[in-house]
């Protein structure tokens, strides 16, 4: 199917997804530098989750499930919950996402790629007394060449999700090895420190 406004095939995912690559091969203006363009691809991704989120909740006040949701995204109806979700905590009644951490979703991405690139002071930097007594930098070392050792290299990751969990801001980062797939889970206490860190086999999310 061709549609003729917008010369974009295939269904509405589809056509959106041409559409943002559309926008991002081509920003408005004059030609940008190198980080002119990830400044404005930034915002753009910015823009589009908010407008995901929009969209989601016009869903659901439509009366859509979330099962049904997660279908369209290609995720499980819990996954999706936990990216547009809107849960209450029942001890304040306040929306749980109002108090997540600030810039976790970075600071996850980031304590991942410190993984991948072997810096495990880096990783370690932020951990709360627990799980600092539990896994220090050499034993973070060994928990992933264990990884290695099952699934080889790490190839990429994906977008990082953070979400509420009680008092815990938690981050998941799709990770992708040379043999397999894992999802790396780190969660913040309130105060910003690493209470917990996981990498979960695919259907664990």
């Amino acid at each position: 199917m061709r549609n003729e406004g917008t010369g974009a095939t295939g269904g509405p995912a589809e056509r959106g997804r041409a559409a943002a690559l559309g926008l991002l091969a081509d920003p408005p203006g004059e030609t940008p530098g190198a980080l002119e363009a990830v400044a404005f691809a930034a915002g753009a991704a910015g823009a589009v989750e908010e407008g995901m989120r929009a969209v989601v909740q016009r869903a659901r006040e439509a009366g859509h499930t979330w099962e049904e949701i997660g279908q369209v995204l290609g995720t499980t109806r819990q996954a999706a919950f936990q990216r547009f979700g809107r849960p209450t905590d029942p001890r304040t009644g306040q929306v749980m996402a109002l108090s997540m951490l600030p810039g976790a979703a970075e600071r996850g991405a980031a304590l991942f790629a410190d993984l991948a690139a072997h810096r495990w002071a880096d990783a370690s930097r932020d951990f709360g007394e627990r799980i600092a007594a539990k896994l220090d930098a050499d034993g973070l070392a060994a928990t992933w060449a264990r990884l290695a050792g099952m699934l080889g290299r790490l190839e990429g990751t994906g977008e990082p999700a953070a979400f509420q969990a009680g008092d815990l801001t938690v981050v998941d980062v799709p990770l992708s090895f040379e043999a397999g797939e894992r999802t790396g889970r780190v969660s913040y206490d309130p105060g910003g420190k690493v209470a917990g860190l996981f990498f979960l086999p695919p259907g664990l999310t």
